[in-house]
């Protein structure tokens, strides 16, 4: 027998009420199925439909009823039958009883499995249904006793129900009672025997509802938890979560066509040659890992390594406890684990249920240092969070999550829009505009049920990958098909939520217009070699200043600020992203730019120029929170100017209205009024000097 070889049969309404969601349980049945052919070949697949017009099973034959039940494939090993047989289902026209449908399935699987051993095969029974047509009771007794019934066989067998109930929007002449109580008597599964019950209201649910892919779980650490030296919980630690990726393996068509028994294996091997003599090879013995230091390279032989490498203690430790606020949700990394208690150890289920609802109770979590195994390299840090059980049969748990070093947080800052001038700020009715169009795409509107549950909303990226993989299988040369419309909804706005608020739409493009900022045409040039290029440059003034530090294109790498477009390579400079030393050095290369252009100017020659890097430096300070840098270089320009009688820049620095940056502006290190209007008094005193001397 296999190991975690599963059992499956699909119990599948085909009624008039499930029309409308066939097509769906076809894209479901056949994407199940094909996951089990590449994943789980040896799995075993039987399918029963329900609502038939024909009647075809063991049970009718024998003692009767059950009709409308056809068994469409019996109960064997998956192949290219079982999914030509879910490609297309039949359009019943009888109303489907799902508890005679539970009834042959569990009989089907009972009679296969009669003489197999309970626990070497997982047997399961999956009900897709409406639950709105009626269903039959026994000639004896009630429903309820029925399902008890039913339930007890499942539990002695082994096996378990998985049941999604698919309805969509109810119409008015639907017959509330009937689907009150199939409600209930699904309910009564789920008490009496190992039964799972999920409600779906969209196609796109419905393609989540149901675990394609069953992987076993696998322990990573089974031991102690040690509070303390003298208190220590036997554990055992499970993924809760991993990340699903389809494995590609290289292929090879060098084998020939008629060769039935190729393999088509590709295998790498790697040949390591010398430097000095290509076609010498080096051997083994005679490498060395080297890691890259600078610009060198330094070797470090396996003795070496082993010597210095870090070797912890297998175990978990606890460190202490902390509030859950002090833990934000986006330090956790890498997958979820989950701490249950040693299965069978009462002592053990009892002492992780009083620490869980004690950590919950006074809203604490417990931070632990673990390591999985033995010779693992690194230390883990790690949040235990409780999470207690709302059903008796279920005990206590903890879920795990890794923590991040201090190397591994990477925070970048952003300015607040609250930092920017109020001329940039949105005012009431952009502000309104926006709400309401966050409020439109809400996911869970008021009154209904929300959009797209991460527990029923399947990875459209994998679902398509494996039905291009089914198409390929049988047509080697297929072209990848358009997206599923299902998918669609996933990926894509929904085209009815659209036009319903077409007015909010239009409002928010009213309110908040937008202009094309125009690229600046740039010739090639080296500028780490000094070699000059032609710029358009637009006009020299305050305004065009502005745009060219708003428009952050640049084509090449600029890592100086040249004579003929100081600007346009000072906005380069700045839109850096790689390291925050950028902004520093492109502020501290401005200035001496600015600077060199005042102290070399002959009267206006480079005056103009001068103040248009000063708007430009302005304006990046500004955007940077940088108020400080350019008030202090101001003020030094200044002093620079009226020290040396050039009396024509602070003339040309009143008339164009370049001033400290005020509070007004940003809120970070500002200026004060009377600072301000300290500075321009000297300027004003400046100006009014001039005139005089001139006059």
């Amino acid at each position: 027998m296999i190991r975690n070889q599963e059992a499956l049969v699909l119990l599948l309404d085909v009624s008039p009420p499930m029309h409308n969601f066939l097509p769906e349980v076809e894209k479901l049945c056949f994407m199940l199925l094909q996951k089990k052919l590449i994943y789980n070949k040896k799995d075993l697949v039987g399918i029963v439909l329900f609502g038939t017009k024909v009647t075809k099973n063991e049970l009718t034959k024998k003692v009767g009823g059950y009709k409308y039940v056809l068994v469409s494939q019996d109960i064997k090993v998956v192949d290219g039958d079982l999914v030509e047989a879910v490609r297309e289902l039949p359009r019943g026209t009888f109303a489907g009883d799902f508890l005679d449908a539970i009834v042959v399935g569990m009989d089907m699987l009972i009679k296969k499995f009669l003489l197999t051993k309970r626990g070497k095969i997982k047997k399961r029974l999956c009900l897709i249904t409406s639950a709105l047509c009626p269903t039959k009771g026994p000639y004896k007794g009630a429903k309820e006793d029925e399902i008890g019934t039913i339930a007890e066989q499942m539990t002695a067998h082994g096996i378990r129900l998985e049941c999604i109930v698919a309805r969509g929007r109810l119409s008015g002449n639907m017959n509330m009672r009937i689907m009150e109580e199939n409600d209930l008597l699904l309910k009564l599964f789920s008490k009496k025997t190992i039964a799972k019950t999920v409600y779906v209201e969209s196609p796109t649910s419905l393609l989540g509802a149901l675990r394609t892919r069953n992987v076993a779980p696998v322990t990573i650490f089974r031991g102690d938890l040690e509070l303390s030296p003298k208190m220590e919980i036997k554990v055992w630690v499970y993924k809760k979560s991993a990340e699903e990726l389809p494995v590609l393996k290289l292929y090879s068509d060098e084998a020939p066509p008629t060769d039935k028994f190729a393999t088509h294996e590709v295998r790498v091997n790697l040949q390591y040659k010398s430097v000095e003599d290509p076609t010498k090879v080096v051997p083994l013995t005679q490498r060395i890992q080297g890691y890259s230091y600078g610009p060198q390279v330094v070797p470090i032989s396996s003795a070496e390594w082993e010597a210095v490498k870090f070797e912890p203690e297998k175990g978990v430790k606890l460190l202490g406890f902390t509030d859950a606020s002090n833990i934000m949700r986006h330090y956790y990394k890498k997958d979820v684990n989950i701490f249950i208690a040693e299965p069978g150890n009462t002592k053990a289920i009892l002492a992780v249920s009083a620490l869980a609802r004690a950590m919950k109770e006074m809203n604490k979590v417990a931070i632990l240092r673990c390591v999985w195994r033995r010779k693992q390299r690194n230390v883990i840090i790690g949040i235990l969070t409780p999470n207690v059980s709302e059903k008796d049969s279920v005990p206590d748990s903890f879920y795990f999550n890794v923590l991040p070093y201090a190397e591994d947080v990477q925070e970048f800052q952003f300015p607040s829009f609250s930092n920017l001038p109020l001329s940039w700020q949105p005012n009431e009715e952009q502000q309104e505009a926006a709400d309401d169009l966050v409020q439109m795409l809400y996911l869970a509107p008021f009154g209904r049920e929300e959009s797209l549950l991460p527990d029923v909303t399947p990875n459209p990226v994998l679902e398509r990958f494996y039905r291009y993989l089914e198409l390929k299988s049988k047509k080697p040369y297929a072209a990848v098909p358009p997206v599923d419309k299902t998918l669609k909804t996933i990926t894509e706005p929904d085209p009815k939520l659209l036009a319903q608020n077409k007015s909010i739409i239009d409002e928010f493009k009213r309110r908040f217009e937008l202009k094309q900022n125009p690229k600046l045409k740039k010739s090639t040039r080296d500028r780490q070699s000094g070699v000059k290029e032609e710029a358009n440059i637009g006009e020299s003034s305050d305004a065009g200043a502005i745009n060219s530090v708003e428009n952050t294109s640049v084509i090449t790498m600029v890592k100086k600020i040249g004579d003929s477009t100081p600007i346009q390579d000072f906005e380069a400079m700045m839109s850096h992203r790689e390291s925050p030393e950028w902004v520093g050095k492109a502020i501290k290369e401005m200035k001496n730019k600015i600077f060199d252009l005042v102290q070399n100017s002959n009267e206006r020659d480079n005056h103009l120029k001068a103040l248009d890097c000063l708007v430009a430096f302005r304006k990046g300070c500004i955007l940077e929170q940088k108020p400080t840098e350019f008030n202090n270089f101001l003020l030094h320009i200044y002093k620079f100017c009226k020290y040396h009688n050039l009396n024509s820049f602070c003339e040309s620095l009143a008339s164009n209205e370049i001033m400290l940056i005020p509070k007004t502006e940003v809120t970070d290190r500002f200026i004060s009024s009377s600072h301000l209007l300290h500075f321009i008094l000297k300027v004003v005193h400046c100006v009014n000097l001039i005139s005089f001397s001139n006059n």
